[in-house]
């Protein structure tokens, strides 16, 4: 059986510079496979390959067994992709968008009437088919940009930062969504957020400086990170004490009056708990991201510990 995804040792150089360099990364089964990297490390030069729209200078890539470089148009027709910036025309219904986007994908017509009514209905939106996307929502435009990036049924789907710029609210809907939409296919999450990595992720694959670090379960990968810490901010904050009653949390720092740094035991479910009670609590939570100068050192350790494994 053909894996979904396989990346042979992958290259790619701008100019004299490589971008990327002797890139592995094989997924055979359904589910999140995570894509983490700090801003330049490699992804976005990685993903754009893999989805086509790049040619790598060295490496290939297979898509259920479909070399990309050889047969394009029949690799992309099992690839589902989500960028940074949703492709989506404020001036088309969602049904007029998804129609446009099924048939870019070559789908045969007698099947795109029923495809797209499936894809509304799992990322919830069958209720706006006739609504200009300029008048939908941000999270709502986002489920649409999922609903274009499974409308072919693809068995690969890759999502670029998904929740960037959504409110707390609807990135819990969005990650729902995701998780909800790898049941019957592989994912990839592509992010430079290490929370977002964790509570969607069962595996993850790190890049630094183009290369591949890490490789290996979420578990394996939190050995590395402990003890976590969250930065937050917060227009109308509760005190440490109310913070403390969070489960998971072990200590809270107030850097200033609406921005506090909270530690955590490493329990992957500690960011949706701590929206979850700002929502019920009205504590009208802002940003909620992992502590940068934190994610910045494991990038240096890993990077550290593969150099090492390659001289």
């Amino acid at each position: 059986m053909n894996s979904i995804v396989k990346i042979e040792h992958l290259s790619h150089r701008y100019t004299s510079s490589w971008a990327i360099r002797d890139i592995n990364i094989e997924i055979s089964q359904s589910g999140i496979v995570g894509l983490l990297g700090s801003n330049g490390a490699g992804k976005s030069t990685t993903m754009n390959i893999l989805c086509g729209a790049l040619n790598q200078t060295e490496g290939n890539v297979f898509i259920n067994g479909i070399n990309m470089r050889e047969e394009p148009t029949r690799a992309k027709m099992e690839i589902g992709f989500l960028p940074q910036n949703p492709p989506l025309y404020m001036d088309l219904t969602v049904d007029e968008y998804l129609n446009y986007c099924a048939a870019l994908r070559l789908m045969p017509k007698d099947k795109m009437k029923p495809a797209i009514k499936e894809a509304k209905e799992r990322c919830g939106i069958d209720h706006f088919s006739n609504r200009l996307i300029r008048n939908l929502s941000g999270g709502y435009r986002q489920r649409v940009g999922i609903a274009q990036a499974i409308v072919h049924r693809p068995r690969l789907v890759v999502l670029d930062e998904p929740t960037n710029g959504l409110d707390p609210n609807q990135i819990i809907e969005v990650r729902s969504l995701i998780k909800e939409i790898a049941t019957d296919r592989a994912v990839i999450f592509s992010s430079h957020i290490l929370t977002e990595v964790q509570v969607l992720c069962k595996e993850i694959r790190m890049i630094e400086s183009g290369r591949i670090v890490f490789a290996d379960t979420m578990d394996a990968f939190n050995n590395y990170v402990e003890p976590h810490s969250i930065l937050m901010h917060l227009e109308n904050p509760p005190s440490g004490a109310e913070l403390l009653k969070i489960q998971g949390v072990t200590k809270a720092d107030f850097i200033t009056e609406r921005q506090v740094r909270v530690y955590f035991n490493g329990d992957q479910d500690i960011s949706e708990r701590i929206i979850t009670a700002s929502v019920q609590n009205g504590w009208r939570l802002r940003e909620i991201g992992f502590d940068k100068s934190a994610l910045d050192e494991i990038f240096k350790q890993l990077s550290s510990k593969s150099s090492q494994q390659n001289n």
